[in-house]
């Protein structure tokens, strides 16, 4: 029998031994390929396990239901992005131009759902079914993103920089993730958008705060 498929945040178990790790890997993966197939509700912990080639004992010591696979699957996608983020945390990138560091930024972004297509099946789901843990997930991008800001503004003060990031990662991260569902002409022109957005934004904070010459 399937079990419930509400499950609370943080109950999947990430092993550190590298055979369950990579068990661990193999279930998430094979979820994720289902997920995007046929849709989450169709999917159910047996035919992940049967397929991933687990027994469905060891599929519950990591997952105690398919939720928490879906949760797990988030939490991997969100250290993905996170790190693509710290990508534009380095000196050559921070000395660009407002307007290229932020093109640099939104292409960035967007080629990382084109990399990884399975973001979207997960993050429907999750958006509706556990917005708790998808508030949790976007929190990190936005601790991330409110680490870089000063390095491209040292008057901004931490209030500023915890607003600015909470605009920046859900004003960029919504345009982008609707974009993804569009067609290819629109999807980049909202691309486009989304950097003309972030830029007005961010040079509109430049210009009111006073010079750090």
């Amino acid at each position: 029998m399937e079990k419930s498929s509400k499950a609370t945040p943080g109950r999947w178990r990430k092993p550190k031994q590298a055979r369950s790790l990579e068990r661990v890997e193999r279930i998430l993966d094979v979820a994720e390929a289902m997920f995007m197939e046929n849709g989450y509700a169709a999917a159910t912990t047996k035919e992940i396990a049967a397929q991933a080639e687990v027994p469905i004992g060891s599929l519950y010591q990591f997952f105690p239901d398919k939720a928490a696979i879906l949760e797990a699957l988030a939490a991997r996608y969100t250290d993905l992005l996170n790190q693509r983020l710290q990508t534009f945390d380095t000196p050559e990138m921070l000395q660009l131009p407002l307007s290229d560091y932020l093109k640099q930024l939104t292409e960035g972004i967007e080629q990382f759902f084109v990399e990884y297509p399975g973001y979207r099946a997960v993050f429907m789901e999750i958006t509706t079914t556990m917005p708790e843990v998808d508030e949790a997930n976007d929190a990190k991008l936005i601790e991330t993103m409110a680490s870089i800001l000063p390095k491209l503004h040292a008057s901004l003060s931490l209030e500023d920089r915890k607003v600015i990031s909470f605009v920046l990662v859900k004003a960029v991260g919504n345009l982008l993730w609707i974009s993804l569902g569009q067609e290819p002409d629109l999807r980049q022109r909202l691309v486009i958008e989304t950097h003309r957005l972030a830029f007005n934004y961010l040079n509109a904070w430049r210009q009111s705060l006073p010079s750090t010459k």
